[in-house]
């Protein structure tokens, strides 16, 4: 899912598309648990239920299943299928070494402009914390971690990285309803801004790598809570 260029240089996030919102309220629901493994979805129902077309409804389910959170079966329909806490594990460790990487390449490439424009959004996020809303949190954070991939001036890097995440992004979503987790995710992001206004490779990607290791753990931890 390629990031959108309001996100890549620091401007404020659009508003999500209908098949976004759709992917997104489906997914919350699988990974809370009101979904079940197994639970067939079926696109009409879902369409009557949203009141939409099932067009957006089957373009959801398509890149639900790129989550592993769906389960598309030939002639026979999709289900829900969470990914197992191996699975899991592995990708948030793939995910963690890309967006080191990112955050290191960023310190060595970003512009001024682009410096600048990161420094907005972590001033988003901060507004967000203190008023307590998740939801929005989410959208400014994937803005964030867009423009560190655009700031790193590899195309291919970027594109791998959001590749990878948009595998990960409903499991990184779920956990900032853990309690005192916005306010934790914006202090983890402080480390890998100040790194990279610096300019210190080695410290933005540790600071990155850092976070994404707290993430895997804070949803581990809502997972099991829920």
């Amino acid at each position: 899912m390629p990031p959108r260029r309001a996100a890549a240089v620091g401007l404020k996030p659009a508003a999500p598309t209908r098949t976004e919102s759709l992917r997104l309220q489906i997914a919350d629901e699988i990974v809370s648990g009101a979904l079940e493994p197994g639970t067939p979805l079926d696109e009409q129902e879902l369409a009557a239920r949203f009141g939409v077309s099932r067009t957006p409804v089957r373009e959801a389910i398509r890149q639900l299943s790129s989550s592993g959170l769906v389960s598309v079966r030939p002639h026979r329909g999709a289900v829900v299928a969470l990914p197992t806490p191996s699975q899991l594990h592995d990708m948030f460790e793939v995910m963690a070494e890309l967006e080191g990487l990112c955050a290191g390449l960023a310190a060595r490439n970003m512009t001024v402009p682009e410096r600048r424009g990161l420094e907005a959004l972590h001033q988003a996020l901060r507004t967000l914390v203190h008023e307590g809303d998740p939801a929005r949190y989410h959208e400014t954070n994937e803005a964030f971690h867009a423009a560190i991939y655009a700031g790193t001036h590899n195309g291919y890097l970027a594109e791998l990285t959001l590749m990878t995440r948009a595998r990960v992004a409903p499991f990184r979503r779920a956990q900032f309803r853990a309690t005192g987790r916005l306010g934790g995710s914006y202090q983890e992001h402080d480390t890998i801004v100040q790194a990279i206004l610096r300019g210190d490779q080695a410290g933005a990607s540790e600071a990155m790598r850092a976070h994404i290791g707290i993430v895997r753990d804070a949803f581990s931890s809502y997972a099991e809570a829920r």
